[in-house]
């Protein structure tokens, strides 16, 4: 199920995780080659994907949001 982007924080480990409009959050790491996500290593790249659609599992499978 598509999502859009509505926000972003930093876990623990400081790996940008996106906060999804259905209230879910998820990863969004840039690990060439398995995954290519330069945009998320810039504030810029960042902001140009607020909106941006993401396919979100947690919806999927009925999981509990993971913020309000």
């Amino acid at each position: 199920m598509n999502q859009e982007i509505v926000g972003y924080h930093q876990d623990d480990e400081n790996h940008w995780v996106a906060k999804l409009a259905c209230g879910h959050n998820q990863h969004v790491r840039h690990q060439p080659p398995f995954i290519n996500r330069p945009w998320v290593v810039t504030k810029e790249g960042r902001q140009q994907m607020l909106g941006h659609r993401l396919n979100c599992k947690k919806c999927v499978d009925n999981s509990p949001r993971d913020w309000h």
